[in-house]
């Protein structure tokens, strides 16, 4: 089994990432391998509505997006983290998830039975917004979310500081969390 982790901010050391690093790790403690996707390191354009998927089952596009999809379809769970951007999550997140769900909607609805839930972070406020943006892509697709102690939101310091990991509460619910998404995984899987 594998989970991948997309990791939405623009920035290299990211408290986004820290975050997602931190669910990650509970979820290998269970001997499912993961595998973190930065889109920093990545072009994704955003969807053009062509519908050129609609035939052939992957998008037309030519940039990194056939790739990230590639690794999404070739695992059993998906894992998005983003920072909070005028309560909503990052472009390049955004574009993957509108992009990955034309093709998979057309393709038979292909991320269908996958298992997965969002991270959001922000200094303050907007955390809610960002979270049901990516829990709609979750529901859409039909993927599984297992729960935690608490929706997966975090607060950490502005413009990239690295304190994430005075946020006792979010690291306590990501482990939760982590340690809940593997066990559905397996009950699933086997």
């Amino acid at each position: 089994m594998k989970v991948i982790g997309i990791a939405g901010s623009p920035r290299e050391k990211s408290n986004s990432l820290y975050y997602l690093q931190c669910a990650l790790e509970e979820i290998e403690k269970a001997g499912i391998q993961t595998e973190i996707i930065a889109l920093r390191d990545k072009k994704v354009e955003p969807c053009s509505a062509c519908y050129n998927c609609r035939d052939i089952r992957k998008c037309t596009i030519d940039d990194d997006f056939g790739e990230i999809f590639d690794k999404m379809m070739a695992s059993e769970g998906i894992v998005l983290s983003s920072p909070v951007y005028v309560s909503s999550i990052t472009s390049p997140l955004m574009s993957v998830l509108q992009r990955s769900s034309f093709v998979a909607h057309w393709g038979g609805k292909m991320l269908m039975g996958k298992v997965g839930a969002p991270i959001t972070v922000a200094q303050r406020a907007g955390q809610n917004m960002a979270f049901s943006q990516m829990m709609m892509w979750y529901f859409f697709n039909g993927l599984t979310i297992p729960g935690s102690i608490y929706w997966n939101v975090c607060v950490a310091g502005s413009r990239g500081a690295r304190d994430p990991e005075k946020d006792e509460i979010g690291i306590q619910t990501l482990k939760a969390f982590g340690k809940n998404m593997s066990g559905v995984m397996k009950k699933l899987f086997g």
